[in-house]
């Protein structure tokens, strides 16, 4: 079920932005997680009591199984990183990052399939209401955040994101760096509007299966492979079109990534080294923590 997964991408995302941002305020995140996990995930299905603890308690494991198997890996990712940061890549080596993460991703999902197919069989009718109507209002909001802006705008607004997350790694960028990032932007294929109707189908889908899932005589290995199937649905667009679509926004993101590595000076790459390495070590920190 989409929850599942963003689940998943919160706990991998947060992981990274601990280290990433090396700072005491997201390590408090990271080592609040299954707490802020819950509340989140509460206001998306309005979880009743006897869910609640459970929840509660399948959280805390998912928690402690992620801190001290993934975390470690995730520190290897960086020292890879970090291994490579002095000299120039290639869009394959950037590529084969992409995988590894989207990889620990499903891990992450599957990890946890047991205790949310348990938990999917027994939502109430209220509760898939109270989901359907949360999709509608982010839907929203994602329209108010991208397609109420120009053409202009949302390339601007992607230029800031962009700009911000190579500062966090290089340090400031210079004026040639920042009007070839300007560039890459203008000329991408990024489109908002494509993204919210597979967003929409995603959601349907999930609230299709979810209703499937609650029926009375669905038994656990049905509930299962139900759940399987859609998160294979959600990874992989049944969309041959939107599937070549995202392919494309993959490749030329890792395009763009490598040549904004390779035209960095040596200072930069400098600064993105001891960044990398103090990333790993954040990690390693709130892997052996508790």
């Amino acid at each position: 079920m989409t929850t599942l997964h963003r689940l998943a991408r919160i706990i991998v995302l947060l992981a990274l932005a601990a280290g990433l941002a090396a700072c005491s305020a997201v390590k408090l995140g990271y080592n609040t997680l299954d707490t802020v996990a819950y509340w989140w995930l509460d206001s998306y299905i309005d979880f009743t009591g006897e869910q609640t603890l459970r929840v509660r308690e399948d959280l805390a494991r998912l928690h402690l199984w992620h801190r001290s198997e993934e975390l470690p890996r995730l520190a290897e990712m960086l020292h890879s990183m970090e291994q490579l940061a002095p000299g120039d890549i290639s869009p394959a080596q950037a590529r084969a990052f992409v995988t590894e993460f989207r990889q620990r991703l499903r891990l992450v999902a599957d990890h946890a399939e047991p205790a949310v197919v348990t938990l999917a069989t027994t939502l109430q009718p209220d509760q898939l209401r109270h989901l359907e109507h949360k999709y509608e209002n982010n839907n929203a909001k994602y329209r108010d955040e991208w397609l109420q802006l120009t053409a202009t705008e949302q390339r601007e607004k992607r230029y800031r994101q962009f700009l911000d997350r190579a500062e966090m790694i290089y340090g400031p960028l210079e004026a040639p760096q920042r009007e070839a990032l300007r560039r890459d932007i203008e000329q991408s294929t990024f489109d908002p509007q494509r993204i919210l109707a597979d967003r929409q189908r995603r959601q349907r889908d999930a609230l299709q299966t979810l209703r499937r899932l609650t029926r009375p005589q669905v038994d656990f290995d049905a509930a299962r492979k139900l759940l399987r199937g859609y998160l294979d649905r959600f990874e992989n667009s049944p969309d041959r079109t939107y599937r070549d679509y995202q392919e494309a926004l993959i490749e030329e993101g890792c395009r763009s990534f490598a040549v904004l590595h390779n035209s960095t000076s040596l200072a930069q790459r400098e600064v993105a080294v001891r960044r990398l390495r103090a990333y790993q070590r954040d990690l390693r920190e709130l892997a052996t923590s508790r």
